[in-house]
């Protein structure tokens, strides 16, 4: 979230760029949304949300259920579900343009490795 919100990679939120995040946070179009969530999702900044991203976060957003599986293979069958569903370039990973593509056919998936807006009720 914070890398979201310094546009300018200074290692500090200034007061312009704390407002501005907060009017997408909370106000945003979808097309500022879903720009948004893809840069909270990019870990590394690479410009991609790789098939270890999905997994780190869909682990950290996920209970733990108690169980003889191994909770990690439920894991990696849910990123290989997003990925299927999500990889339109079929590279392994996706692109701005994938999620993107994504989340307009279907809105629920802006979230879908873990929650970064706030509940809008």
């Amino acid at each position: 979230v914070f890398r979201a919100f310094d546009k300018d990679n200074d290692s500090c939120i200034s007061v312009v760029e704390w407002v501005e995040g907060l009017s997408v946070f909370l106000r945003g179009t979808l097309e500022e949304r879903i720009k948004y969530c893809f840069e909270v999702y990019d870990l590394n900044g690479d410009g991609y949300i790789s098939r270890e991203e999905m997994f780190q976060m869909l682990k950290n957003s996920l209970l733990k259920q108690p169980s003889e599986e191994d909770p990690d293979e439920g894991i990696k069958d849910l990123v290989d579900i997003a990925l299927k569903k999500m990889d339109y370039d079929h590279d392994g990973k996706l692109s701005f343009m994938d999620f993107e593509k994504a989340v307009r056919d279907e809105n629920l998936l802006l979230e879908a490795f873990g929650p970064c807006l706030p509940d809008l009720k």
